[in-house]
């Protein structure tokens, strides 16, 4: 029982901050190389899981190779955006381009895309309570990715959190814990 509640807990709480409702790959070049594309404003964007290093003992066994040593899959680089782009839209492309795997899945209840995992690693995979989250300039919005229109000079930082957020400064419902 307590597993389930735990379970349909972090749906309720991560749901909302890990989702999304639009996916286009960006404006790729003819080519299909970013390079050739300018952008209208910048971000800095990053994923890591380092939490989960400090949760090993949690982590499924399948997925332990998947972890980089030092908990960075991405670290910190200037990513380009145009208007209208959601914080999703730049996950899916930033991922496409640098080849990071990335899965999401389209939830009706919330009109969004759910973040089901990042470079294979998912939901659950350390613990019941664990999963990915963003934070934009260090506040985690409690809506889906998808709603979130970043502005220039935004800092967006997709982390896993093994104990449904407050690992990583989100706490419940995105709340930044004093």
């Amino acid at each position: 029982m307590r597993k389930r509640f735990a379970a349909a807990l972090l749906v309720l709480v991560l749901l909302p901050a890990l989702s999304g409702c639009s996916g286009t790959f960006g404006n790729l070049g003819a080519s299909g190389n970013a390079s050739e594309t300018s952008y209208a404003y910048y971000c800095t964007f990053s994923i890591e899981c380092s939490t989960i290093l400090d949760n090993m003992g949690l982590c499924d066994e399948d997925k332990i190779e998947e972890v980089p040593e030092d908990g960075w899959i991405l670290h910190p680089k200037q990513v380009g955006f145009n208007d209208g782009e959601t914080v999703f839209d730049i996950l899916l492309r930033v991922c496409m381009e640098r080849k990071i795997h990335m899965e999401h899945s389209f939830t009706p209840l919330y009109g969004s895309e759910y973040i089901e995992g990042i470079h294979n690693l998912y939901e659950f995979d350390v613990g019941e309570l664990s999963g990915w989250m963003y934070s934009v300039n260090g506040w985690f919005p409690n809506y889906g990715c998808s709603s979130y229109y970043p502005e220039n000079g935004d800092v967006i930082e997709w982390r896993y959190t093994c104990d449904l957020g407050y690992d990583v400064g989100g706490g419940y419902m995105g709340e930044a814990e004093a």
